[in-house]
């Protein structure tokens, strides 16, 4: 992106210590008007780097704020000595955000990432100002992929083999990726970073037994739940279930896939734009 056509200040990739691990971050400040707002928070799916997210950064307001990171054990980010649990994590963002600086944010989620956001929304709630939610679930207690698509989802070959990424992307990604398997595999290998394979397996570990489910209820923060009606790992009945649930939520089902939200960013990304500029949403 042109960052001095659009406004935007250049995202800054950096390593920070936080709590003995290294994290690979990548901070874009805020600019103009939003100079004062809280930055924006992105949580990324499991096994991928922060690059993954480019398209989303790129269709938000060049003014905004937004901070990424390689989950520990992803992308740069150095690998834990022994899994975590999410609690554990989402903890350990919350001191990543408070060492650089910010007291509050805004937090979005997707796939994986979306139930680190669930988390930090209920373990820090003077932290996180307002949560966004795309193409995720409640962990254990969710209506479930079929058996052949967690199947693909219990490796990282994926991420390492792009000729299988096109081989099974319209399988389990669903929406565009059925008629363009490429575009599937490009978002995977074309910038992202992998890391090694014990962090992918950490990422599952992390999200053993846990699940938003009970907790929705009792999310206050204004929330924005996106999902895709054609997502083969995160069924459209989910995210309607956790519309419903959580206190005045707000529920935009677009059409596509599990990574649709990216490929068609130009689509919805303006979606997320609104909901965040809202003074009460």
């Amino acid at each position: 992106m042109d960052t001095a056509r659009s406004g935007a200040a250049p995202d800054r990739v950096r390593q920070v210590s936080v709590r003995g691990l290294t994290a690979r971050v990548s901070v874009r400040p805020a600019t103009g008007p939003l100079t004062d707002a809280p930055p924006l928070l992105l949580c990324n799916g499991i096994g991928i780097s922060l690059e993954a997210l480019q398209p989303l950064v790129d269709h938000l307001s060049p003014h905004r704020g937004v901070v990424r990171f390689d989950v520990p054990g992803i992308g740069g980010s150095q690998l834990p000595p022994t899994p975590y649990p999410i609690a554990a994590l989402s903890s350990w963002v919350t001191a990543l955000m408070k060492k650089l600086g910010h007291r509050s944010f805004d937090v979005f989620g997707l796939s994986w990432g979306g139930g680190l956001a669930q988390q930090l929304a209920l373990q820090s709630p003077r932290k996180v100002r307002r949560v966004v939610l795309a193409a995720t679930g409640t962990g254990v207690l969710m209506v479930p992929a079929r058996p052949e698509v967690l199947k693909i989802m219990s490796t990282p070959r994926r991420h390492r083999d792009p000729a299988y990424a096109r081989e099974v992307a319209s399988t389990i990604y669903g929406g565009s990726m059925r008629t363009n398997p490429a575009q599937g595999a490009a978002l995977l290998h074309a910038t992202t970073r992998s890391g090694p394979k014990r962090g992918y397996y950490y990422q599952l570990a992390a999200m053993t037994g846990w699940s938003s489910l009970p907790f929705l209820p009792f999310v206050r923060q204004p929330t924005l739940v996106m999902g895709g009606d054609d997502d083969p790992i995160i069924p459209v009945i989910n995210p309607r279930m956790q519309a419903a649930l959580i206190p005045g939520a707000r529920l935009h089902v677009y059409s596509g896939g599990h990574l649709d939200l990216l490929v068609q960013a130009a689509k919805n990304v303006p979606v997320i734009e609104q909901f965040l500029s809202e003074e009460n949403p």
